[in-house]
């Protein structure tokens, strides 16, 4: 049985209805934000600063704000790769793997953390759980205060699923690029020089 078959979707009654939601949203970033400890955050973009090439592999919407953060990484000069596209090498000693995982159970992303740490690679992760397998193989951890996707009951967010770790993860790469990016003297223009030229 299609669990949506008899969904019955309606427009919202009101701009109020999208007010309310837009205050609801960004109430819940910046409050997960604040929360975030910037220690995590600076010792995960030193890593992300060493040399080496740096992998990313997240699943589903997680998986997609890496590859937002590999792109920017590219732009500021980095060899990055996400993982499971066709022409991603093997991962080896000296690189980083920047993975993410709401719960930290995921189990190709830990599948991955495992295949990295085993070809001497440094692992930097981010995650709600400081309990789970993902966290345990970290180098650089940042632990994202937001509820786990399945975690329907939670006091922490009454957005659905894990949007409040996806929306923060964004944040946080965002910010990450953005210091390592300060920290260079290279102007916009150089970094647009790198920008994808065949859309």
């Amino acid at each position: 049985m299609n669990p949506t078959a008899n969904a019955t979707r309606t427009a919202p009654s009101s701009t109020g209805d999208i007010v309310r939601n837009l205050s609801l949203v960004k109430d819940e970033i910046a409050d997960a934000a604040a929360k975030i400890d910037e220690q995590q955050v600076a010792d995960l973009a030193r890593q992300l600063s060493e040399p080496g090439r740096v992998f990313v592999a997240g699943a589903g919407r997680s998986g997609l704000v890496l590859r937002m953060a590999a792109m920017r990484l590219m732009h500021l000069g980095m060899t990055v790769h996400v993982a499971g596209d066709t022409t991603t090498p093997a991962i080896g000693s000296g690189d980083l793997l920047l993975v993410a995982s709401g719960s930290g159970t995921t189990s190709g992303v830990v599948k991955a953390a495992e295949t990295a740490v085993k070809a001497g690679a440094r692992i930097a992760a981010f995650t709600t759980n400081p309990d789970s397998p993902l966290a345990g193989l970290a180098d650089a951890l940042v632990i994202i205060p937001a509820a786990q996707k399945t975690d329907h009951g939670s006091s922490v967010s009454r957005q659905y699923a894990g949007s409040l770790f996806e929306q923060v993860l964004f944040l946080a790469t965002e910010a990450i690029f953005q210091s390592l990016w300060d920290n260079t003297d290279e102007p916009a223009e150089q970094l647009w020089l790198r920008h994808a030229n065949l859309e």
